[in-house]
């Protein structure tokens, strides 16, 4: 499913136009994006959460040449689903 058969989805299964299931997606996704930025933590009981992790500097290896490279630090995003969806899909 990609993203507008999910705007699809919800505009048929709430009863609202697709305008209005596109601009309610959106907002949900610009809203877990912004407190994601802040280094804030967003749950969903029963669905899942989202959090920002720091992963740390690292060395590497081109594949190619194989010498070694330095991979800068960087915040990663990471996604643990909740119980309901885990038992939902099992």
């Amino acid at each position: 499913m990609n993203k507008s058969d999910l705007i699809d989805a919800m505009a048929e299964d709430a009863g609202i136009t697709k305008a209005a299931a596109k601009k309610a997606l959106e907002s949900f996704l610009g809203n877990v994006e912004g407190s994601l930025k802040k280094g804030n933590r967003v749950s969903l009981v029963g669905f899942g959460s989202w959090s920002v992790s720091k992963r740390a500097a690292r060395e590497g290896r081109n594949p190619q040449t194989g010498k070694t490279i330095k991979i800068a630090a960087k915040n990663v995003v990471k996604f643990k689903a909740g119980s309901d969806l885990q038992s939902s899909v099992n």
